[in-house]
């Protein structure tokens, strides 16, 4: 079906598809076409996309998706009563060995340098009420099931633990508070290019495409949180020389400041994996969804004493400058 909306539309003549992480495109000789959702992107928001990408390019960035313009010259196209945007990007194989920590840095690197205000994409600043938010809606369903028999094991499971990771979050909540009124933010503090949620698939694959639908305008130590909370849960025994490696990467190209350190581990100590895992229980109708977040669940809270202990020497682990930098523990974990 997008092979003939790339035909009709954007007069694009496409050889075969490809499948792209969660993506869906199409390569045509040396370029690949991307067929991105633009429901609910508006006009704005599409045309920061597109300055930013050409600010990344110009900046000497050659994996970089950019957005193409249909005959009728708009990056916007609506099909079959549904609104898509068409990415291009070089099919360029992803390096053998690749080095992702330094590349990420030197994403952040370009990312720092864009010369107007960023609005649509911005998350600059936010997390605290965002996380505050969100913890807040968390409380009201818990408190609307505290009284009534669970309806089932996740239920049950949801009611006792929730305490526990509100003061996780509150904790999180706090340290970001404190770090914003204590540490001066320095220039590679400045906001840059960052991922909605970066991860050590983001860049996997057999093209490297750097999809700027994945963006968000935000502080540099979300992306390197996100890695690093993925990649510990994904083996929680394994996963430290890994984390340790890919931080090092980042740093010798970008040295983190104690500002960075202190964003980075607060937004660590924030229980995403947690709030993820219930809020998709009680959105999703699969049966087979539920009972995998039911498992998923069960493993977090098996598994809490040892992510107390990851989050106690998350610091050592990273190898940061704790003293130098003066970094602050919290209290509970380093018991």
């Amino acid at each position: 079906m997008f092979k003939k909306m790339l035909k009709e539309v954007y007069g694009i003549s496409a050889d075969s598809e490809v499948t792209l992480g969660r993506y869906h495109g199409y390569k045509q000789k040396e370029g690949l076409y991307l067929i991105m959702s633009a429901n609910g992107r508006d006009e704005q928001e599409i045309t920061e996309i597109g300055r930013i990408t050409e600010h990344m390019q110009a900046y000497g960035d050659r994996h970089v998706s950019m957005l193409v313009a249909n005959k009728e010259g708009k990056r916007i196209s609506e099909w079959e009563g549904n609104k898509y945007c068409v990415l291009q990007n070089r099919a360029a194989r992803t390096p053998e060995g690749m080095k992702t920590g330094r590349k990420l840095a030197k994403l952040h690197m370009r990312g720092r340098k864009i010369p107007f205000k960023v609005q649509s994409l911005n998350r600059v600043g936010q997390w605290k009420q965002l996380w505050e938010k969100r913890l807040d809606q968390m409380e009201q369903v818990w408190n609307s099931k505290l009284h009534i028999e669970p309806e089932d094991e996740f239920e049950r499971m949801f009611i006792e633990s929730f305490p526990y990771y509100m003061g996780l979050a509150e904790n999180a909540i706090q340290y970001l508070a404190d770090t914003e009124i204590d540490d001066k933010p320095m220039q590679t503090d400045h906001g840059t290019v960052c991922h909605e949620r970066f991860t050590y698939s983001t860049w996997k694959g057999p093209y490297l495409v750097k999809n700027p639908f994945d963006w968000v305008f935000d502080h540099g130590s979300r992306d390197l949180a996100e890695w690093i909370r993925e990649r510990y849960f994904s083996n929680t025994q394994t996963s430290q020389p890994d984390i340790k490696g890919f931080l090092a990467e980042y740093q010798s190209l970008s040295v983190l400041s104690p500002f960075s350190w202190r964003l980075m581990y607060a937004r660590l100590l924030f229980p995403l994996h947690y709030f993820e895992c219930v809020e998709n229980y009680y959105i999703t109708q699969s049966e087979q969804m539920r009972n995998q977040l039911e498992d998923h669940l069960r493993k977090y809270l098996n598994q809490s004493t040892e992510h107390e202990r990851f989050l106690g020497n998350f610091y050592q682990i990273g190898e940061a400058p704790v003293k130098a930098a003066k970094l602050p523990g919290v209290e509970w974990l380093l018991r």
